[in-house]
């Protein structure tokens, strides 16, 4: 029989087809196996109205035969006769299963997969040859269709007993670009229905090598079983009250590869103009590279439970990443391919639905389970702090309740609406100190003056805390402040009158430690910020000294630097010290590099010369001595 030209009017579609539109090769497996689902769904569907047709045992069978590079699926479906053949395998983009769904009442429940007509040509990304033999149910003749890709097809009659499709591949021989080889492995075959296929709602079987151990010591014996590769009824898909915590916990520590039991789990349906199904996790620990660009954020897409997608990071905000687990509607509009979603109305309805319940669950938790949120919040929150400081603050009204920082306040963990609600009747700062750790923090000369003052304390410890304070600016018109910068406003009138007379009557002998460090500080001040240190570095208003330090570490702005602020105790002996060797041009040019240096080292920075300063050091202790 003469070799037909498809019906389109270039070869060169079907080249498009099998090699642009879809970007991975592993997808035709899922392709041909949804479109046999398909057939089956038709098949059970006729069932329902005519009782001459019978839909027994359906079911998908897969099989491998390595020596002649052969994959055949085969189905007990409705079969296709010649001009389902014509039709559905001689047009490109023409789909029977789309003029079937449009053949049903609108209130039918059936699902059909596949509905461009595409899909089966993506099996020549793999194979150079496909066979197609059918029989259509309630007809007697059964019928091949052959192609040889864009070269045309061939249809002729065959022999067949039973109702159905057998699929036949050919696949390519093992280049140097890429290893065809690795389709004809049972293994990797079962992997891939594993992935894309393991929810198909009929069985899909594999004749697979078992081994098992024999009476014998140390000796096993292998057979080949015919078995069911996939789950069939997803997780998510059952109903709620008939599942344990035992099987979620299990589902998301295999599917996730992750040794520890979820947090907490969302598992709902929601119906409407966009309806879906969701089961969502959140881990009780981040994984080990959660805060790098290694790490693969999003969800896994199902649509009517075939595997669409992996890490749609289109359905959920990034601020919310941390969430695992997965999506499955029948609604999607989705690309001819299947492979990438097309951004509309139903993308955002579903990623604006999945946020709010997502915030809702953590404020419950947060209300309900507190100690259960600081867990979440020790592995995730820095997460919400980004989310918070980026694209210049946008969702910080979404998180900013739901973020939690340590604080002075009995060492624990504490939101900002309780902070607020535990502040003194005149405070109109939220007051913070930035530092590696509450230790090193609770070490800051800066920090014993404020503590006494009865003020509490917000302990900033990731690098973003200062970045989002000044992106959130306040919170409920309180205004965040940091205790290393500019004037705090603690003291009383009596005191601050008091400082002033001090740094007046003190302005020489601070003027010559300012010519001293001129190129390192913007000012040298006498200070009532300290108490039982001599000395310390705060800045202005402006960038702040631990941002300076961030940004150092990050490698950016290394130009960028604080107006440093050198501030002294006055009531420090070691300032009575220095009034008393004033006179002494070359004492206070050294006191005055020592000092400056023991406050970089204070404030965690480097100092300009470790060697000069244990020098100056050595040689004023011997002075101090004689």
């Amino acid at each position: 029989m003469a070799i037909k030209q498809f019906k389109t009017e270039s070869k060169r579609l079907l080249d498009l087809m099998a090699n642009s539109i879809y970007t991975n090769k592993d997808i035709f497996l899922r392709e041909l196996i949804s479109n046999a689902s398909d057939a089956l769904d038709k098949r059970h569907y006729l069932s329902l109205t005519n009782t001459d047709i019978k839909a027994d045992d359906p079911h998908i069978d897969i099989e491998v035969d390595r020596k002649e590079r052969l994959i055949v699926i085969k189905d007990n479906g409705i079969g296709m006769n010649k001009e389902d053949l014509e039709n559905n395998l001689g047009t490109i983009a023409k789909s029977g299963s789309l003029d079937f769904k449009k053949e049903l009442d609108e209130k039918s429940e059936v699902d059909i997969i596949g509905q461009f007509g595409v899909g089966f040509y993506s099996a020549f990304m793999v194979a150079d040859r496909i066979d197609v033999i059918s029989k259509k149910i309630g007809e007697d003749k059964a019928y091949e269709w052959i192609s040889e890709n864009e070269e045309g097809y061939e249809i002729k009659s065959a022999k067949k007993d039973d109702y159905g499709t057998i699929i036949t591949l050919h696949i390519k021989p093992k280049s140097k670009e890429f290893d065809f080889d690795q389709y004809l492995s049972s293994d990797n075959l079962q992997i891939l229905i594993k992935k894309y296929s393991d929810y198909i709602r009929y069985p899909i079987r594999m004749d697979v090598e078992i081994t098992k151990a024999t009476s014998e010591e140390g000796k096993s014996e292998t057979s080949i079983e015919n078995k069911t590769i996939n789950s069939m009824i997803p997780l998510w898909k059952k109903n709620k009250k008939e599942i344990k915590e035992e099987e979620y916990d299990e589902f998301y520590m295999q599917n996730y590869y992750d040794y520890n039991k979820p947090l907490k789990t969302l598992h709902y349906s929601v119906e409407g103009n966009t309806s879906y199904t969701a089961l969502l996790f959140i881990p009780s620990k981040a994984p080990y590279n959660y805060y790098t660009t290694d790490y693969k954020l999003g969800l896994k897409l199902y649509s009517k439970g075939v595997f669409i997608k992996d890490e749609a990071n289109e359905l959920i905000s990034d601020y919310f990443k941390f969430v695992r687990g997965l999506i499955d509607s029948d609604d999607l509009n989705l690309n001819i391919s299947r492979e990438i979603l097309q951004q509309d109305y139903q993308m955002n309805q579903i990623k604006k639905s999945l946020d709010k319940r997502i915030k809702n669950t953590l404020e419950k938790m947060l209300k309900d389970e507190r100690e259960k949120y600081e867990t979440f919040f020790e592995a995730f929150g820095a997460q919400l702090k980004y989310g918070a400081y980026e694209d210049y603050g946008k969702n910080k009204d979404v998180l900013i309740d739901l973020l939690m920082f340590k604080s002075s306040y009995e060492d624990k963990y504490t939101t900002l609406k309780e902070y607020v609600s535990r502040m003194k009747e005149d405070q109109k700062e939220i007051f913070y100190a930035v530092g590696e750790s509450v230790e090193k923090i609770k070490e800051m000369p800066q920090i014993e003056r404020v503590l006494d003052k009865g003020y509490e304390v917000l302990y900033f410890l990731d690098n973003v805390d200062e970045f989002m304070a000044s992106i959130l600016n306040n919170y409920e018109d309180h205004i965040f402040k940091s205790i290393n910068k500019g004037d705090l406003d603690l003291d009383s009138k009596e005191e601050k009158e008091q400082n002033l007379k001090e740094n007046e009557e003190n302005k020489d002998i601070l003027d010559a430690i300012k010519e001293v460090l001129k190129d390192d500080v913007k000012e040298v001040r006498l200070s009532n910020r300290l108490k039982s240190h001599p000395v310390c570095l705060v800045s202005d208003d402006n960038l702040s000294i631990e941002m300076e330090k961030v940004l150092k570490d990050l490698n950016q702005g290394s130009n960028i630097k604080a107006n440093k602020i050198l501030e002294i105790n006055p009531d420090h002996e070691l300032f009575k010290s220095l009034k008393k060797v004033y006179d002494n041009k070359e004492a206070i040019d050294d006191y005055a590099k020592v000092l400056y240096d023991q406050a970089l080292l204070i404030a965690g920075l480097e100092i300009k010369d470790p060697l000069n300063y244990t020098k100056l050091v050595t040689e004023l202790m011997i002075k101090a001595m004689n």
